[in-house]
């Protein structure tokens, strides 16, 4: 079926026009003289038989339809833009650095979905938990978990006791989630063992912490007004992803960040013996230097993360 599609040249006038509010600037950024941008404009009007611009005095003004039907050709063009840069750039690599735990239950297993699509950009992805140097490091991109400067937070709120970075001169931070902690064991262990209807039955069992974040027990519970209880015993490993396997081993009741239980796969193995989800007092962040943010790598990596943190669900 022939596609039924304006003029492109037609489409680009319209879309600088548009971006700019103004034919002038568009005919300077697409190299060409003001009247060529007005012709196109009204070719590309009488193509869509609807009114694109209002002319007033010393500048043009979008109508409503305009508006709309700028937002989409914008997004069309992104596309092809992206997809031309792909075809024209040679391969090239982008560096994350990342939590360990994060990296391995939430990164990795959703990786190929970014790189099947951007072939040309190939993701080296290294673990770590200090923070990032912008500075000094070899590295595009940071995701990590923590407070940005003039966030608030509740004092009730579990603490992130690390720092996301050295210094945040020149430093482009993006949110990507909140941190929301809830309790995980199997459910062999709820099936099994005593009843764990409220936290003042946690007395029954094996409390699994993580070293570096030995708060987030006595936090959570704090937060749920239960401040006093303590397990029947302490566990404690280097990673929350050592925790969950501990928990998924039946040997206690682990603290675990939401969105590391994304893509488990024995996630059906587990249980959440407790309604309350608790946010803390910091944020997931994608991190980079503040003017490496229009390179594409960087853009469409962003672009992505925020594609899947979309898709996470409720735990």
């Amino acid at each position: 079926m022939k596609r039924n599609l304006p003029p492109l040249v037609a489409l680009r006038a319209f879309e600088a026009a548009g971006r700019h509010s103004s034919f002038l600037q568009a005919a300077a950024e697409l190299n060409v003289t003001q009247s060529a941008v007005s012709r196109n404009i009204k070719v590309l009007e009488g193509f869509l038989k609807r009114q694109l611009f209002t002319r007033l005095t010393r500048r043009v003004q979008l109508t409503a339809f305009g508006r709309s039907y700028l937002s989409a050709i914008s997004s069309g063009l992104d596309v092809i833009e992206d997809a031309t840069g792909e075809a024209l750039s040679p391969k090239t690599t982008l560096k994350v650095t990342i939590m360990p735990t994060t990296a391995n239950l939430w990164l990795l297993p959703r990786l190929s979905t970014f790189t099947e699509t951007h072939h040309d950009i190939e993701v080296d992805v290294a673990t770590s938990i200090q923070p990032v140097d912008f500075a000094k490091d070899d590295v595009d991109v940071a995701i990590r978990l923590g407070r940005r400067p003039g966030q608030h937070y509740g004092r009730e709120q579990p603490r992130i006791p690390h720092e996301m970075v050295t210094n945040w001169n020149g430093v482009y931070a993006h949110k990507l989630c909140s941190e929301v902690l809830v309790p995980v064991c199997s459910r062999g262990l709820l099936r099994d063992g005593p009843p764990l209807k409220t936290p003042a039955d946690l007395r029954h069992y094996s409390m699994i912490h993580v070293a570096g974040r030995e708060s987030a027990w006595p936090d959570w519970l704090r937060a749920v007004h239960a401040s006093n209880v303590t397990g029947k015993s302490k566990l404690v490993f280097g990673h929350f992803f050592m925790a969950l396997q501990a928990a998924r081993n039946h040997r206690g009741i682990a603290i675990a960040s939401a969105l590391h239980l994304q893509s488990l796969e024995w996630l059906d193995e587990l249980a959440f013996p407790f309604s309350a989800r608790v946010k803390s007092a910091g944020d997931y962040y994608f991190l980079c230097r503040e003017r490496d943010t229009g390179l594409r790598k960087i853009r469409l990596f962003r672009r992505w993360l925020d594609s899947q943190v979309r898709q996470c669900r409720p735990i």
